[in-house]
This record gives structure tokens, C-alpha cells and sequence, in this order.
């Protein structure tokens, strides 16, 4: 991937289902303070933690790109629209449970901003 430098880590903040497949393809770190680069949504996970979480990846210089279950990232909207630098990237993923809207996808929306009618000609 152009830009990301080598040794960045993949960060998946998910419901159970997404975390565990990514897990299971190697993508599970702890950094020098103990602290994994994923985490997995629950019923009873709290907004506050999670958005804790997501900031948290974005201020940690080892993470390279944050993978988000969309429904998660509906719930903490404003500080993914708020994050305007390329790395680390933030992908928005469809679940089992909830597919993928391409129109609740900020980072897709803010892609297709940067396009006139007459540019995509």
C-alpha cells in the first residue's frame, strides 16, 4: 500500500464474528504496553469505550489501518467524520448481521466530494 510504511499494524474494532476471522488471519498484536489493536463489540460494549478505542488507534503510531464494522461506525459517526489524514485509514466493513451501505460510508462520501460530474467524464 503506497504511503503506509512498512510494520504498520491492521486495527478491527468488531462484533464477535469479524474480530475472531481476523484474529484467525493473523492480524492480533499487543504493542509495548500491552495493549491489543482490536476490539470486540458486545451488547453490553459502551459507545464511550468504543469511541475510547478508536481514538486510541488513531494516536498510536504502529497502527496503519483501522478496519470498522459499518453498524459499529454508526455509532461514533462524528469522530470518524472528524478524522481527515490518510494513516491511519479507516475502511468501513459490512458484518453477518449488517451489510454494507455505501451511502452511510464516510470516507466514500468524502471520496466522491472530490469529483465533479464533469471529472468523472
Amino acid at each position: 500500500m503506497a504511503g503506509l510504511a512498512r510494520g504498520k499494524l491492521i486495527a478491527v474494532i468488531g462484533d464477535e464474528d469479524t474480530c475472531t476471522g481476523f484474529l484467525l488471519g493473523g492480524i492480533g498484536e499487543l504493542n509495548k504496553n500491552r495493549k491489543p489493536n482490536f476490539l470486540v463489540v458486545e451488547k453490553e460494549t459502551s459507545v464511550t469505550e468504543i469511541e475510547e478505542t478508536f481514538r486510541s488507534f488513531l494516536n498510536r503510531d504502529d497502527i496503519g489501518i483501522i478496519l470498522i464494522n459499518q453498524f459499529i461506525a454508526e455509532m461514533i459517526r462524528h469522530a470518524i467524520d472528524a478524522h481527515n489524514v490518510s494513516i491511519p485509514a479507516v475502511l468501513e466493513i459490512p458484518s453477518k448481521e449488517h451489510p454494507y451501505d455505501a451511502n452511510k460510508d464516510s470516507i466514500l462520501r468524502r471520496a466522491r466530494g472530490m469529483f465533479t460530474a464533469e471529472d468523472l467524464r
